[in-house]
């Protein structure tokens, strides 16, 4: 048994693609026999409820800023910080530390884990938040923990390759892709959907980044040229952009045809996802794709597109189309071949389920497994 300190940038209630993962993780580690502690940035969340045998706590993570008032906010909270994260340390003496997503989190769990085993996994936030292009204080310290790290995973080989402008070899990065709960239980169709009227789904946090507006030109020209086949667009999901598709939207003489909300439960989206005709994963660069997984699950023909990790799980027109980023007229002409070749989105969708059994929670979890063996730490089930 090993006690792990698993720190993220972000947790429950939060909802988001690390915040899944580490609770899958924690979950996971926990039944594997170790004594788990989650330890989040303190956003000013409730905790959330703790799992059987796992810990959960939220740590304030200041840093300095270049503003004279910023400054001035951080040397106010900084001694707090320390204490409170001296106390973690104490009362959960953890084996391993181990980084989730890396921010101001990383920061502090690499200067606080002294002699213990440290690991880093990657999620892509280095290409997927520009704060490491504006911000030179992370950059360095993502920098010195990729150096002082005892093992570096990352979610794709693709956004392990970003890792090596930060220092880190991308052939010493192992691949731990995520998971999906393959029995997770389905919700009802929440409200918003447009009664009825069938519909292409797609979710995620509304951010430019994600290309919800290429999303919605493709279905634009789909409805100019009649080859929509009656069907709306809904877009699931919340974020800064909200607002802005909303207008592009209404720009586009389709407000009443794309349909935003809001951010969905995790039963509400194994809900959406089986009643969608396909999913639309429309990113302008993706680290993985976890909402491939969830797609799959349901057995909806996945559209995505092939900047990133989607093009290392997805193969073409075999469980999934591949379509260039920000391309309009590509993901137009994918979604127009499965509206109207039904044959042709169901095959997609079977050979999609098949898939998605390869990429459980438990195989993401006995990759880190593997990891923290090479470190010379075991479980009960691997003694046994």
């Amino acid at each position: 048994m090993a006690r792990i300190a698993l720190v993220t940038s972000s947790y429950l209630p939060r909802i988001g693609g690390v915040e899944e993962h580490v609770a899958r993780v924690a979950d996971g580690l926990t039944r594997q026999g170790h004594m788990v502690s989650v330890w989040s940035v303190d956003q000013g969340d409730p905790i959330p409820p703790e799992g059987p045998g796992s810990t959960v706590r939220l740590l304030p993570c200041p840093l300095p800023s270049r503003s004279i008032r910023g400054l001035a906010r951080f040397l106010v909270s900084v001694m707090p910080a320390w204490f409170a994260w001296r106390r973690a340390f104490r009362l959960d003496r953890p084996d391993i530390v181990h980084i989730h997503c890396f921010g101001p989190n990383g920061v502090y769990a690499t200067h606080f884990a002294g002699t213990r085993r440290l690991v880093y996994s990657h999620h892509g936030e280095t290409f997927m938040d520009s704060i490491f292009d504006r911000s030179r204080l992370l950059s360095k310290r993502l920098a010195r923990t990729l150096g002082r790290a005892d093992a570096v995973s990352s979610c794709s080989a693709f956004a392990a390759r970003d890792l090596q402008r930060f220092g880190r070899n991308p052939s010493e990065v192992a691949v731990v892709p995520n998971g999906v709960d393959l029995d997770a239980p389905i919700g009802p169709l929440p409200r918003g959907f447009g009664e009825e009227t069938a519909f292409v789904l797609g979710i995620g946090r509304l951010v430019g980044v994600k290309g919800f507006d290429t999303l919605i030109r493709a279905f634009s020209h789909l409805v100019r040229r009649g080859a929509d086949d009656g069907v709306n667009l809904v877009i699931a999901g919340d974020g800064p952009e909200r607002q802005k598709l909303a207008q592009l939207a209404r720009d586009l003489d389709l407000e009443d045809r794309v349909k935003f909300p809001g951010a969905l439960s995790r039963p509400a989206v194994g809900a959406a996802m089986a009643a969608a005709r396909l999913l639309v994963v429309p990113s302008h660069i993706e680290a993985f794709g976890i909402t491939i997984l969830e797609g799959w699950r349901a057995g909806t023909p996945v559209i995505a597109t092939r900047n990133g990790g989607p093009a290392e799980i997805i193969q073409d027109r075999q469980n999934g189309i591949l379509v260039a980023p920000t391309s309009v007229d590509a993901i137009a002409e994918a979604i127009e071949l499965l509206l109207r070749d039904p044959r042709t989105a169901e095959d997609l969708g079977e050979r999609g389920r098949e898939s998605a059994a390869q990429y459980s929670w438990e195989r993401t979890v006995l990759g880190y497994e593997e990891i923290y063996a090479r470190l010379g730490v075991t479980t009960p089930a691997m003694r046994s």
